[in-house]
């Protein structure tokens, strides 16, 4: 893990465990703190790209998980056990 990415998120070792995780599973894809307290990814695709942003990292994790077809791994049972089930938008 980068230092940028320690300093930005000391307060939540889930979310910074599931950036890792997602990273080893898809280096193709760009993830990063854009400013302005958001953070963005780069997914490429055959075509051209696509980028998403959102407020936080755990938004944005939950986002790629859906554009990306579900988590990049299974999370080990006790880290799946502190995150809080994910609420739909409306």
């Amino acid at each position: 893990m980068d230092r940028l990415t320690t300093r930005l998120l000391p307060e939540d070792p889930v979310q910074v465990f599931r950036l890792q995780t997602f990273r080893a599973a898809r280096p193709d894809v760009i993830i990063g703190p854009l400013g302005f307290e958001t953070w963005q990814a780069r997914i490429p695709e055959p075509n051209g790209e696509t980028v998403t942003s959102r407020h936080t990292l755990k938004e944005l994790l939950d986002r790629l998980d859906q554009l990306t077809s579900g988590p990049a791994v299974d999370l080990p049972r006790t880290v799946r056990h502190h995150i809080p089930p994910v609420v739909p938008r409306v």
